[in-house]
């Protein structure tokens, strides 16, 4: 595991380093793009383990092998704290990465959980994901953390990240597909939506198109964003000065067409994107 040296806490030169961010793929792009509106003076490293996507089907020994792997890659980027962008990598890899790294971790669920709890009406929140994510239980416990009360309908939705990096976002067939996975969902109860994986909302214009105004989305990548701003202001890491921060993009294999579709989508400049082994 990689070790930087720390500077003196909340001192200029450790302000000025780059938020480390990493995903097992490109999805994790969404809590850039996010990121970027919120703190656009923050530098951001980005990392994508390309060459292993996805971890959903991956078991829990091997996604925090892999996830303990990539973050120490954005150590040695000199990362002043890492953001999980990674639903599967948060869910079964967080507490290890929050344990072994000298600084600060932020995963997608616990900010998407809060988010959900604070704006239902009903107590009933629809959480949709990956398999893994799914399977795991993740969202479940962490919005009864939040709320022992809280009911709670979930559902895997593994076509969606394909039609998503298709760049399928606004077809007839990707609608039909939507309201086959959510329809029970919205049936059962649900008032409120976590899209919990990274991929989703890229997805979301064409959901609110689909469910309207009874059923609140919630955006883990917009809730992660919120989130990390909160801890560098909490932590006195906030870059300082009016100079927009730096992007750079990293991957672990080449990339493909799905790098055009988020930086279109999401309108990223990524730049000259570097592959790492």
């Amino acid at each position: 595991m990689a070790v930087i040296n720390q500077d003196a806490h909340g001192g200029a030169a450790e302000q000025s380093r780059p938020i480390g961010v990493f995903d097992s793929g490109i999805g994790g792009l969404t809590v850039v793009s996010a990121l970027r509106t919120l703190l656009p003076n923050e530098s951001i490293f980005y990392l994508g383990d390309t060459a292993r996507v996805p971890y959903g089907g991956k078991s829990a020994a091997t996604v925090q092998r892999y996830s303990l792997e990539i973050a120490a890659m954005l150590l040695s980027e000199n990362a002043k704290t890492v953001v999980v962008a990674c639903n599967t990598a948060s869910a079964v890899a967080l507490s290890q990465l929050t344990a072994t790294l000298p600084v600060t971790v932020t995963g997608v669920i616990q900010p998407g959980a809060q988010a959900a709890i604070a704006v239902t009406r009903n107590g009933h929140v629809g959480v949709i994901g990956t398999r893994a994510t799914i399977n795991s239980g993740a969202y479940e416990r962490a919005l009864r953390s939040l709320d022992p009360k809280v009911r709670v309908s979930a559902r895997a939705c593994p076509l969606l990240v394909p039609l998503i990096e298709e760049g399928w976002l606004q077809t007839a067939i990707t609608d039909e597909i939507i309201m086959q996975y959510v329809s029970p969902l919205v049936n059962d109860g649900i008032d409120t939506l976590v899209l919990g994986c990274t991929h989703y909302p890229l997805l979301r214009e064409a959901m609110a198109r689909l469910l309207g105004d009874r059923i609140t989305l919630v955006d883990s990548a917009q809730n992660c964003a919120n989130a990390v701003r909160e801890l560098l202001l909490r932590e006195n890491l906030c870059a300082a000065g009016p100079d927009a921060g730096r992007l750079q993009v990293a991957l672990t294999d080449q990339p493909d067409n799905f790098l055009r579709v988020a930086r279109e989508a999401l309108q990223l400049d990524v730049g000259d994107v570097q592959v790492r082994e």
